[in-house]
């Protein structure tokens, strides 16, 4: 019978931390939820995804433009039997147009000329065409 004494009150321990273990997690979670919901709108990790987002944009684009030069070449080089020659000139290639592709999606000019039609482009060379002739 002393056994069991102890052991109820141990349970009674065991449960009083168990209470208060949970109190302080729930405390936490609601923390940590009102400073999800203080800057939902500007919130680090949207901007961080988005980032994200244009850096494998554009390392895609990149890889891709090097990998489709090279093909190119390889076949070039396969059907005309001038081995490395063309592989190598449309390696290079593939590389130049990568960063091509890379500077168009990452420059800022570009993301304005979107946001407003792109008619400031147009426009400016439709009035150098005219000063010229």
């Amino acid at each position: 019978m002393a056994e069991r004494g102890g052991g109820e009150d141990e349970d009674r321990d065991l449960r009083a931390r168990l209470e208060k273990l949970s109190g302080a997690l729930e405390a936490q979670r609601k923390a940590s939820q009102l400073r999800r919901g203080a800057g939902a709108g500007d919130q680090p990790s949207d901007r961080s995804g988005s980032a994200m987002a244009s850096g494998l944009r554009a390392a895609s684009e990149l890889v891709a433009a090097v990998v489709v030069g090279g093909f190119i070449g390889w076949l070039l080089d396969a059907w005309l039997g001038t081995k490395p020659g063309f592989l190598i000139a449309f390696f290079f290639l593939g590389v130049a147009a990568g960063f091509v592709n890379l500077v168009r999606a990452t420059s800022p000019s570009r993301r304005q000329g979107q946001a407003s039609g792109g008619e400031g482009a147009r426009t400016d060379r439709n009035e150098g065409e005219g000063r010229g002739g």
